[in-house]
C-alpha cells in the first residue's frame, strides 16, 4: 500500500511529494504528459513578499528563505515598477502602500524604461528588490528531492475513479492504486477529485489570465528592465529571454479545462498596456493563458479534510503557487507527521479547510 497518493503533478504536488517522502513511500499521478502543464507552467514568475492577503503573505515570508538558498537558490534581480495614469491616484497610493514603491516622477521612470509614456503617466513608483523566480528550478529541484527519496512519479495518469473501501483506491488509466492518505493537488480540478472521492467540494474557483510574447519593445535590450505593472491592475508586462511578455491581467471565472488566450481579452489588454508606453505593439510571437484557482477567501487550503482525516487538501494556490510553496509543502508534511508548524497558529487556522462551514 502507498503511503501517500498525491494528484496532481504542479507545483503543488512536487512540492508536497518532496516533503512527504522523507515520511513514507509517495506516488504522484499527474494527467498531462508532463510536469507543470497548466497553471504551473504558465506563471509570471516573480517573488513578492507583499502579494497576496495576509495569509498568502506569511507564506511568501516563510518561503523566501528557502528561495534564496536552497540548491543555490531560485531568485535573481528583477524590481517591479507600477505606473499610475489620471483617475488611478487611489489605486496607485494602495499599491504603493503595499508593495512599498520607492516614488518616481514619470522622467525618472522612463529613465529606467525608455518606452515609459511621460504624457500619459501622472505617477509612478519602484520596488527595487521584487525578484524573478525560476519556476523550472524550483519545480525540478523538488521533482529530484522527492525522486532521491524513492518517490515515483507516473505522467498521462488521469484519475478515473476514487472509492475506499477501506483504504483509498484510485484508478488512473488502466491500473489501480491502494494508499493510505490522498493528497489533492489537483489544481484547477480540485473540488471534482474531491467529489469523485465522495468529499463535499469547497467551491473552489479557477480564473483565467492570458499572456502575449511580443518582440523587445523599439529593439531595446530588456533585460534589467523591472516588471512593468498598470495601478489599476488591468495590465502588466515584464521581460523574458530578450523578449516582452504583456498580460490583460484579467480573471475570468471557468470551469477547469487546459486554457487558452482568448484573442479579444488579449487585444483590450494590449491596448491598455499601449496607453502607457510610447512604441505600439506591431507583432504578436504566441499567446497562451492559465487557469489561477482560488479558494473563496484566497487563501490556500492545507491540511486534512474535517471529514476524513485521510483526505488531504493542498489546494487553492491561485497566484502563488511558486511563491508560497516550500513553506505550504513544509506545513503538509508537519500535518501529517504530527509536529508543530513555524508558522504561527493564527495562520496555520486560517489555512485548514476546516475554516469552511459545510451545509448540513
Amino acid at each position: 500500500m502507498i503511503d501517500f497518493l498525491i494528484i496532481g503533478g504542479g507545483i503543488a504536488g512536487i512540492s508536497a511529494a518532496a516533503r512527504l517522502s522523507a515520511l513514507g513511500e509517495v506516488l504522484v499521478l499527474e494527467q498531462e504528459d508532463a510536469l507543470g502543464f497548466h497553471a504551473s507552467g504558465r506563471s509570471a514568475a516573480m517573488f513578492l513578499e507583499n502579494y497576496g492577503n495576509d495569509v498568502v503573505c506569511a507564506l511568501n515570508v516563510a518561503s523566501h528563505g528557502h528561495h534564496i538558498s536552497a540548491h543555490g537558490g531560485v531568485l535573481s534581480p528583477r524590481g517591479l515598477m507600477i505606473l499610475g495614469q489620471p483617475g488611478q491616484e487611489d489605486a496607485f497610493a494602495e499599491q504603493a502602500a503595499a508593495f512599498e514603491l520607492d516614488a518616481l516622477s514619470p522622467a525618472e521612470a522612463a529613465a529606467i524604461v525608455p518606452i515609459v509614456n511621460t504624457d500619459a503617466i501622472t505617477h509612478a513608483g519602484l520596488n527595487r528588490v521584487a525578484t524573478d523566480l525560476d519556476t523550472d528550478k524550483l519545480l525540478q529541484d523538488f521533482r529530484r528531492e522527492a525522486l532521491a527519496n524513492g518517490a515515483r512519479i507516473a505522467t498521462r495518469a488521469r484519475v478515473t475513479e476514487i472509492t475506499k473501501p477501506g483504504a483509498w483506491l484510485v484508478r488512473a488509466g488502466t491500473d489501480d492504486y491502494t494508499a493510505r492518505i490522498l493528497v489533492n493537488a489537483a489544481g484547477a480540478w480540485v473540488d471534482q477529485i474531491a467529489e469523485m472521492a465522495g468529499i463535499a467540494p469547497l467551491g473552489f474557483q479557477p480564473y483565467r489570465r492570458s499572456m502575449a510574447r511580443i518582440p523587445a519593445p523599439g529593439g531595446h535590450d530588456v533585460s534589467a528592465w523591472p516588471m512593468l505593472h498598470d495601478a489599476a491592475s488591468t495590465w502588466y508586462a515584464k521581460p523574458d529571454a530578450g523578449k516582452f511578455l504583456v498580460s490583460p491581467s484579467e480573471e475570468d471565472p471557468m470551469e477547469p479545462h487546459d486554457a487558452y488566450a482568448d484573442d479579444m481579452v488579449l487585444a483590450e489588454g494590449l491596448a491598455r498596456y499601449e496607453a502607457a508606453v510610447t512604441t505600439p505593439v506591431t507583432r504578436l510571437e504566441t499567446s497562451w493563458a492559465g487557469l489561477r484557482t482560488f479558494a473563496p477567501d484566497r487563501a490556500l487550503v492545507l491540511g486534512f479534510d474535517p471529514d476524513d482525516s485521510d483526505f488531504l487538501w493542498c489546494a487553492g494556490q491561485g497566484g502563488y503557487g511558486f511563491q508560497t510553496a516550500p513553506a505550504a509543502s513544509k506545513l503538509i508534511a508537519d500535518i501529517v507527521a504530527g509536529r508543530g508548524s513555524e508558522l504561527p497558529g493564527d495562520v496555520v487556522a486560517a489555512l485548514s479547510p476546516a475554516r469552511f462551514v459545510r451545509a448540513g
